[in-house]
């Protein structure tokens, strides 16, 4: 047994499921709304299978949109394979959930992002700081809280002006 909970790797697992749960769900029902999926990945995984033309096109990560056209929608669970059109050109995808780097949608503004995989770490893409994992999951994009308006004084109206 070990010293401590690995909170990194069951945090990673976790976020992996939910992406797996959330393309098990397009692939069954299809994406509903204006939902739509910015997904980036690791090239150099030696389990990503891509074309070879899109491999020396983006040699070290490539993100892929998942909206209007997508076609032969697998998921495993160790990843997931989609065929996507490429200008006219439709390419199947084979991505390990391993070599995930983010998962978005914009529609909603969530996002989930996995850390750089070092040499050092483990197979789940872990990023070490001080030994210890580090995961950052939070929103695609943050609303700026309203800067609150300085209060400026009440201005004293005499009703003398308005009377007859």
């Amino acid at each position: 047994m070990s010293d401590s909970i690995d909170y990194g790797h069951l945090m990673h697992n976790a976020m992996r499921g939910l992406i797996k749960t959330v393309l098990e769900g397009v692939r069954d029902h299809g994406l509903p709304g204006e939902h739509h999926f910015f997904i980036t990945f690791d090239t150099t995984h030696p389990d990503v299978e891509v074309a070879d033309w899109l491999r020396e096109r983006y040699p070290s990560e490539m993100t892929v949109v998942v909206q209007h056209w997508f076609d032969n929608l697998e998921i495993r669970d160790d990843g997931f394979s989609i065929t996507l059109n490429f200008g006219d050109a439709p390419e199947p995808l084979n991505i390990p959930f391993d070599a995930l780097r983010t998962f978005v949608d914009p529609s909603v503004e969530f996002g989930l992002r996995f850390e750089a995989e070092d040499d050092d770490d483990d197979d789940l893409g872990l990023h070490s700081v001080d030994d210890e994992a580090h995961i950052d999951a939070q929103p695609a994009a943050q609303k700026p809280e309203p800067e609150e308006k300085p209060k400026k004084d009440a201005d004293v109206v005499s009703l003398d002006a308005f009377r007859k």
